[in-house]
């Protein structure tokens, strides 16, 4: 049985450090799409500034005609163009039915003017990210 799709947002990194209550806030402006497999949720360029997070099923993440990684889940995509706009860096194309929990730019950006706790947390969140890659050995 699938976990409930609040259980599985609980458990994204950029969203771990929010209480229930503002995780319920964030829910509130989720909505659920289904995608049949071929079907391209993203495609790279693209401006649509959508988060998903998958509920159920497998996809690929291609750029060019490199796959970069394949997905299910609970895993996510799109977290950074949520935040700052910019175009889709890759393509992601369903590998079969997929479900998937989505937050749209123009729903997410209101709840962070209104609740600026969640907007101080995620911005923690992405700082810790930039540290971690800065430690890296690669970098």
């Amino acid at each position: 049985m699938a976990k409930p799709a609040a259980d599985v947002l609980s458990t994204v990194d950029l969203f771990q450090s929010l209480s229930k209550r503002e995780l319920g806030r964030l829910m509130a402006s989720a909505k659920e799409l289904s995608f049949a497999e071929g079907d391209i949720i993203v495609t790279e360029g693209d401006e649509d500034g959508r988060f998903y997070l998958v509920l159920e099923g497998k996809a690929r993440i291609v750029k060019g005609r490199r796959t970069l990684a394949t997905l299910g889940a609970g895993d996510y995509f799109g977290e950074i163009s949520l935040i700052d706009g910019e175009p889709r860096s890759a393509t992601v194309l369903a590998l079969g039915p997929i479900r998937a929990l989505t937050i749209a730019r123009w729903n997410f950006r209101p709840l962070l003017e209104e609740h600026p706790a969640i907007a101080r947390k995620l911005l923690l969140e992405m700082c810790r990210r930039v540290r971690e890659l800065d430690r890296s050995p690669d970098h």
